[in-house]
């Protein structure tokens, strides 16, 4: 059976747990969107002015785009334009093999390059397949026609990296699919110019080839013919053992550049007269900015200009350093906005009170958890759980350039949804969206940080691109960018569970309290007969984001460390015991089994260390963790070994599915041992690297081992289901070494206490 286009339909549909039921806020949102998409902009956004569109900006005449995502030049060369930005996940690579093999293309003929900035380039098949999972209803989404998607995205606009979404959306449903319906195409054109059935053709290495009459057309020469006709809108896509690029080892292209130098990121960027800037924002989140001495920065050689924002001041200059100084020499005096009495005890004071109120703004889950509570014979268990703010921490700070010439606004740099910073930074320059042209460029990071809704630098450079005559970049210190950053929420939950006389989980409750709503991207994948999830919206006066793998790391960490105090409650081995509440014969089962035998879970270990497993489906794929650990003399934690699981359905490029995999696992060990921010009298205590402590290569597991079970099943994500098991799989295996329960993170808070 060929893979199905349709990612909300498997070939293989395995045992799961029962659906819980829950509140979707999130399909309000889809509401609004089908009706943005039905209305005039939507209808002006159609797919055939769009891809005329599409046309106009990448066609040079001697290539021939399909469908906005491809081209075809007439000297073979294949060019991807991919609607996601690569800051080091490697999708533009996954995304191009993918589109390629369905094509049939000679792989060192074919090239990825950035998609426009432009809602002709917006992304439809992940708007299909972003609405059919939070809307709760795939079947209608997948129902509707494309042209009607595609009108909704482009009247979004959609075009964002973030989700894991690239292969399992853009890839699955999108790059496959123009693939196998241009190579159709380009078969038909081969077809009419050597007179010959279509079925007779055969296609490879670019190539439409007529074994009987020894004759072959390439693509370059059949492009133009086959740009001008209909494509089908449901090619059948190949199966899995007819692959030929899909699942193989192939190096990133994006790599080379970034070795040798020649990539351009936008801290690099530079424009003949350019001018630097930087920027202080008031320290208190909330807070404005009342009064500043100007003088002291204009005395500092090079500096050209002070700006003042409602909230923060700049400093323009010839140089960065030159601006960096100036900043240094101001003494701005800011309000603190009523909030210095905010602190991160007074934050877990406050969730604490609105939890124990009992009011919560949205819960889910099935059965009667009461009753199973009351219980002749059950056995409670009940459990407190911490976990602070995380910043983002991106190894380039923020910097965008912009000019604004002739009522226009030009701009460049980094940032995850390039298509809805054009709309922030036309709403901040005070003018229309079609004035403003953004050019995307590679990043240093991102994890969340960069969507245009929680990036304050648009608005800022927007601001200040309007008030001097030439380009400027304005660009974030690292204290800035640490003291401003839009953090993962300070979170805290109650979980709650009962045995039966069995040692089986009989209910299980999770109170839990943090910005934002009752949606998650991970799934209770335990097969329990009542639960019950609860949320308590809480928001300081921090702006919340998202962080790698979203509300996963938190509901990971509670879920996995809450199973491995029942199972030690019940008196079984941790494994055995998520084994038996997992689904007879489930993938979640078979990733589990892979993972315990690989680390030879049972086996003795010398006097200290131990061992922790987690597993949590996050993003449509499923991991498994266990993490072996000891302490160090100070009693911080020590890693010895990692391994990790995977089901993600189908790997499209393992090489890089396992850096993914690894350094996520990383990171989420990183932000369980060390990493908070910490807020006192309203404002960020850390303030750069030395006090946010990331891990450190030499402290990392000297050993990872990631495997991949190539199940079949709906394609998941990949760059963010590494994070979420890796806290909980360490805290138990610390547990299991010291005897030491850890409930509040980060760790090392645990060790000094």
């Amino acid at each position: 059976m060929a893979d199905n286009p349709n990612p909300n339909l498997d070939a293989e549909t395995p045992a799961t747990p029962p659906k819980k039921k829950g509140v979707k806020r999130r399909a309000f949102l889809i509401g609004s969107a089908l009706l943005a998409g039905g209305g005039a902009f939507g209808l002006y956004w159609g797919d055939s002015s769009a891809r005329s569109r599409a046309k106009a900006l990448t066609e040079t005449g001697k290539d021939h785009n399909f469908l906005s995502w491809m081209k075809i030049g007439e000297d073979d060369r294949v060019t991807v334009y991919s609607p996601h930005i690569d800051f080091g996940q490697g999708s533009h690579t996954g995304l191009a093999q993918m589109l390629a093999d369905e094509l049939d293309a000679d792989w060192s003929k074919v090239r990825v390059e950035q998609a426009p900035a432009d809602s002709a380039f917006a992304n439809t098949p992940l708007g299909r397949g972003f609405l059919a999972e939070v809307s709760g209803a795939p079947g209608v989404i997948n129902a509707l026609p494309t042209a009607i998607i595609s009108m909704i995205t482009r009247s979004m606009p959609l075009q964002i990296t973030g989700g894991s979404s690239a292969l399992r959306f853009t890839g699955q449903v999108g790059m496959r699919t123009v693939g196998a319906a241009v190579r159709l195409a380009l078969i038909e054109e081969a077809a009419a110019r050597l007179g010959v059935p279509a079925n007779e053709l055969t296609t490879a290495d670019s190539k439409v080839s007529h074994a009987k009459s020894g004759k072959s057309l390439r693509y370059g020469e059949l492009a133009a013919g086959a740009a001008g006709r209909s494509l089908e809108s449901s090619p059948k896509l190949k199966d899995r053992k007819d692959y030929k690029l899909i699942g193989k080892p192939i190096a990133r292209a994006d790599i080379p550049a970034k070795v040798d130098g020649s990539a351009v990121y936008g801290i690099d960027f530079k424009l003949p007269n350019m001018r630097v800037a930087t920027i202080s924002a008031a320290p208190v989140r909330g807070g404005k900015l009342l009064s500043v001495d100007e003088k002291p920065a204009m005395a500092v050689s090079g500096v050209e200009k002070v700006v003042r924002l409602d909230d923060a001041v700049i400093v323009v200059a010839k140089g960065y350093w030159q601006a960096l100084k100036g900043l240094q020499a101001l003494a701005p005096k800011f309000s603190d906005g009523g909030h210095s009495g905010v602190s991160t005890a007074s934050i877990y004071a406050a969730q604490d009170a609105l939890r124990k109120a009992g009011k919560p703004d949205n819960e889910g889950g099935e059965g009667d958890v009461d009753a199973a509570f009351g219980a002749a014979g059950a056995k409670l268990i009940e459990a407190d759980y911490r976990v602070p703010f995380l910043h983002h921490a991106m190894m380039e700070p923020f910097a965008l350039t912009a000019q604004f010439k002739g009522g226009k606004l030009e701009f460049w740099g980094g940032l995850q949804d390039p298509l809805s910073a054009r709309v922030r930074a036309a709403k901040a320059a005070d003018i229309d969206v079609d004035d403003v042209v953004f050019h995307p460029m590679i990043m240093g990071g991102g994890f969340g940080r960069r969507f245009p809704d929680v990036t304050e630098i648009i608005d800022q450079v927007a601001i200040l691109a309007k008030q001097v005559p030439y380009p400027v970049k304005l660009i974030w210190s690292r204290e800035e960018e640490v003291q401003h950053g839009t953090y993962r929420p300070q979170s805290s939950a109650h979980l709650k569970a009962a045995l039966d006389k069995n040692g089986k989980i009989a209910a299980w409750r999770t109170d839990y309290v943090q910005s934002g709503d009752a949606e998650a991207e991970t799934s209770f994948i335990y097969a329990i007969p009542a639960t019950s999830r609860r949320h308590f919206n809480y928001q300081s006066n921090q702006i919340d984001g998202p962080w790698r793998s979203v509300n996963s790391t938190q509901i990971g960490f509670y879920n996995e460390s809450f199973m491995d105090e029942l199972a030690l409650a019940s008196g079984q081995d941790a494994y055995q015991f998520r084994r038996k509440h997992l689904p007879e014969g489930s993938r979640y089962q078979k990733v589990l089994d892979e993972v315990a035998k690989r680390s030879g879970w049972g086996s003795e270990l010398p006097k200290g260390v131990g061992r922790g497993i987690a597993i949590v489906e996050s993003f449509g794929t499923i991991v498994a963790e266990v993490v072996e650990a000891t302490t160090k003399d100070d009693g911080s934690p020590k890693l010895l070994k990692a391994w990790a699981v995977v089901d993600c359905g189908t790997t499209v490029n393992p090489l890089n599915a396992e850096a993914q995999i690894s350094g996520g696992m990383i990171m989420g060990l990183s932000s369980a041992i060390g990493e908070a921010i910490n807020i006192d009298k309203g404002a960020v205590v850390e303030s750069n690297l030395a006090d946010y402590q990331i891990l450190k290569l030499a402290d990392a597991p000297p050993m990872i081992d990631v495997h991949f079970i190539e199940s079949g099943a709906k394609m998941g994500g990949i760059g963010e289901p590494g994070v979420p098991p890796a806290s909980a799989a360490l805290a138990n295996a610390l547990f299991a070494a010291t005897g030491k329960r850890i409930r509040t993170l980060p760790m090392l808070t645990q060790a000094k206490a």
